[in-house]
């Protein structure tokens, strides 16, 4: 069937009330967010997100790791549905877009559906994925993970954040153990599509609307512990100390040089510690810092960790320290299915939007969905491409030439009924 014509467009003043509202919820202390997942902010956006989905006609179902499946009826009862969706959790200083994006426009697809009169033989279903930022509960893209069958439920619930408390027990007391098994609709997605900011800077640097998303990067998580001994900073002699921060410290440019030694294509960091006992006049005794390592090679990727995990263990007994690696994520990396990128890339000219094809950066639900359903992923820039930070920022445009996008690639997907 002929997809919308290109004079249908979302409502964006409408899909940014919507943005300005959700933000409300959980905000930051610098214009952000912190709507950490599974927290009681977590569960005041949910019912906020049930309300508007409810109040468009559309009926929910929630799994049994918290996700949220808000559907839209399609003519056909027996058509697998098309899904749009992404996540309403945030990092602890996040910001108002990120995976919210993804979530709202596809409820403001919705709404404009029913403005249009818009029916299609595919019912569409809006997703809110659990857990996607994985900076409470590691690693990132849990929920969908579980999901796609890459992790287990039982592993996830005990999964325990910096307090102790677990992922299932969390998941409860806030009232969103769903009754459906996850994983139980897997085989009945048609095809899914996923608008996410790009947190990154090619887009706007480029002058373009939308990114069209061919690949994504993947990524190592390691979760390493560098033990040595807690001592006096004023009388523990130099050559005599056990400096678990300084194992850190050489460990941090180890991270820096592998990726730098295979560019372009690869990036590495280290973005989280905890030292201990952290104070300022003891020596550190343990250190626990988290590396991550990406590329869109799996040669690559798997090289900087296999490097990594030779040369840490040299740094550690130089310093006569110890060290344990232990992989705390992982993901292949993705390359989209072609049908699903054809059609963004189709919407955006078909709407006149400038577009290029990228390569995400950033793990994302998509990633783990591709494994069990045709999947693709549309773009819009951010300012300076700054993200997980309250100060990132889009436009109310970026934002409605994205859902538009979106909407025109769901709908001719679902294809639309006369």
């Amino acid at each position: 069937m002929a997809a919308p014509g290109e004079n249908l467009r979302i409502n964006g003043d409408r899909l940014w009330d919507s943005l300005m509202d959700m933000a409300k919820i959980g905000p930051g202390v610098a214009g952000g967010n912190n709507r950490q997942t599974l927290t009681d902010e977590d569960a005041e956006g949910r019912k906020l997100f049930q309300k508007w989905c409810e109040d468009a006609g559309m009926t929910m179902t929630v799994d049994t790791m918290g996700n949220m499946f808000m559907r839209r009826e399609g003519t056909d009862p027996q058509a697998k549905p098309v899904y749009m969706g992404s996540h309403l959790d945030t990092q602890p200083t996040g910001g108002k877009y990120d995976g919210v994006l993804g979530v709202l426009g596809g409820l403001e697809v919705i709404r404009t559906m029913n403005d249009l009169g818009i029916k299609t033989k595919h019912p569409i279903v809006v997703a809110n994925w659990t857990n996607e930022e994985g900076t409470r509960f590691a690693p990132a893209m849990l929920a969908s993970g579980v999901f796609a069958g890459i992790h287990t439920q039982d592993w996830a619930y005990a999964k325990e954040d910096a307090e102790g408390k677990s992922f299932g027990d969390e998941l409860k007391r806030i009232g969103w153990v769903g009754d459906e098994e996850v994983g139980a609709r897997k085989d009945k997605i048609h095809a899914m599509f996923e608008l996410h900011i790009e947190q990154g800077p090619i887009l706007e640097a480029e002058n373009k609307d939308i990114g069209v998303v061919t690949h994504g990067q993947g990524l190592w998580w390691l979760q390493v512990t560098v033990t040595g001994r807690d001592s006096h900073t004023g009388s523990t002699p130099m050559p005599m100390r056990r400096n678990a921060g300084l194992g850190m410290a050489r460990m941090t440019e180890l991270v820096h040089q592998i990726a730098m030694s295979h560019q372009p294509a690869a990036v590495g960091a280290i973005g989280h510690c905890d030292v201990y006992p952290n104070s300022r006049n003891v020596i550190p005794g343990k250190v626990v810092f988290t590396v991550d390592f990406r590329s869109p090679n799996q040669d690559t990727l798997d090289g900087m960790k296999a490097e990594f995990e030779e040369k840490a263990p040299k740094i550690a007994e130089e310093l006569g320290l110890s060290v344990d690696i232990e992989e705390a994520g992982h993901f292949d990396p993705v390359t989209f299915d072609e049908t699903c990128v054809t059609a963004v890339r189709n919407a955006a000219e078909r709407l006149g939007y400038s577009h290029q094809n990228i390569i995400s950066g950033a793990g994302h639900d998509a990633c783990w969905i591709n494994k069990v359903a045709p999947t693709a992923m549309i773009m819009c820039p951010c300012v300076d491409g700054l993200s997980h930070n309250e100060a990132e920022e889009i436009s109310k445009d970026w934002a409605s030439a994205g859902t538009d996008v979106l909407f025109h690639a769901v709908v001719e997907t679902a294809e639309i009924v006369e």
